[in-house]
């Protein structure tokens, strides 16, 4: 399963995958995501504190792993071919969908990976668990 690209143009091989997370982890700003929470706060309730956002981000890289091929299942009894970029936490991982761009939340279940619609950045993948 090593993609070169796939239907949708984007690069799928596990260096690409993997130098997207990097630069996603380069990008996470603990001290700004707290700011932009602090600022929201009338219209989102009490905003997290940057430790949280630092400790995600420690969570997320000791939780990554190597891109792995596999196939997850999705509502309608569809199947793609996609990524693993997190070992598991607790029942979820975060998987790379290569034919949307994006990253996305599944859960394991007996019949493998499952899709449950928590779509976008790895990161914020990872920490809506």
């Amino acid at each position: 399963m090593e993609h070169e690209e796939d239907s949708g143009g984007n690069d799928s091989t596990p260096a690409a995958i993997t130098a997207l997370v990097e630069r996603e982890m380069r990008a996470w700003d603990p001290e700004l995501l707290a700011r932009e929470a602090r600022e929201a706060t009338d219209r989102l309730g009490v905003p997290l504190p940057e430790r949280w956002y630092a400790r995600t981000l420690e969570d997320f890289r000791a939780a990554l792993c190597a891109p792995e091929p596999v196939t997850v299942n999705f509502s309608g009894g569809i199947t793609q071919a996609c990524w693993t970029v997190t070992r598991a936490n607790g029942p979820y991982r975060v998987i790379y969908l290569p034919s949307a761009g994006y990253f996305a939340l599944c859960v394991d279940s007996a019949f493998g990976p499952l899709d449950i619609g928590v779509h976008g950045d790895a990161i914020g993948c990872f920490a809506s668990v």
